[in-house]
């Protein structure tokens, strides 16, 4: 073993010499020149971008009512073709049951083109057109063709591009949109995202154009309005049922519940 206590002998004089780095500073050879400590001779290294705190698969697996009530407070955002982003605040939803609900577009359990995308995994977009112009965004949920509907949101960033897009979809002379007239709807909120038939199907997950990161200060059970759904009409039993979820007291919600309105203006809570 002469020859390896030698070599040690060696290694140890090269580091006592004080004009040589430190040992542990051979590290830095393979440093990025700008700093970086990432390992740049290894595909094993790298790794892919992803927003940490994008809400993932397991949030959108759960049942209907749950994932309607679970939306209000998160955050949907849109990225445009130019890269500005718009972000909205959810405060209003409804739940479609699926089969048994008479005012679902899949009830009765029947499966067509237009509405495929209820029965995909949880976290799929189905986008729908109304009266021929507007359009609507479900996200669909567990269970055989049920999905939740985004009826409003508060807008957070990008309102002037929302305001572009709102009053290129109106017709004629119009007065600017206030904050709270944005995204008030179903169908607004689509034209204020610039959201079409082209998003249908679309998983939230995966999508770089439109997904979901968590809220903040998200609201408990006292702070959620559950009350009847709008436009849905003669549904027997269906249209009396409170499936339609909102925040309690927010301006940005299309139709505030009269029992609310009354109670608001005996004062007993202000819209924020």
């Amino acid at each position: 073993m002469p020859r390896k206590r030698k070599l040690l002998a060696q290694l140890s004089a090269l580091q006592s010499n004080s004009s040589l780095p430190p040992f542990d500073a051979l590290e830095n050879l393979n440093t990025m020149p700008d700093g970086d400590s990432s390992p740049k001779s290894s595909k094993y290294f790298a790794i892919e971008k992803k927003n940490s705190s994008q809400l993932e698969a397991d949030f959108f697996n759960q049942p209907c009512i749950s994932l309607a009530k679970s939306f209000l407070g998160q955050i949907l955002v849109r990225k445009l073709p130019d890269g500005r982003e718009l972000w909205g605040r959810i405060v209003e939803t409804e739940a479609y049951l699926g089969g048994e609900d008479e005012a679902s577009h899949s009830k009765g359990g029947k499966q067509t083109q237009r509405n495929a995308a209820m029965f995909m995994k949880p976290g799929t977009l189905y986008v729908y057109q109304i009266y021929g112009i507007h359009f609507c965004m479900n996200v669909s949920s567990q269970g055989e063709g049920a999905a939740v509907l985004l009826r409003s949101l508060e807008p957070l960033q990008g309102l002037e591009a929302m305001r572009e897009l709102r009053s290129a979809s109106r017709k004629g002379p119009t007065k600017p949109l206030k904050d709270w007239q944005l995204c008030n709807g179903p169908s607004k909120l689509c034209q204020a995202l610039g959201i079409d038939k082209a998003f249908d199907q679309r998983d939230l997950t995966q999508d770089t154009a439109i997904w979901m990161v968590p809220g903040h200060d998200l609201p408990g059970e006292q702070d959620v309005v559950a009350t009847t759904r709008i436009g849905i009409g003669n549904r027997g039993e269906w249209a009396q049922k409170h499936l339609r979820f909102y925040l309690r007291g927010n301006k940005f919600v299309s139709v505030v519940d009269k029992t609310e309105r009354e109670m608001a203006a005996m004062g007993h809570f202000s819209c924020s």
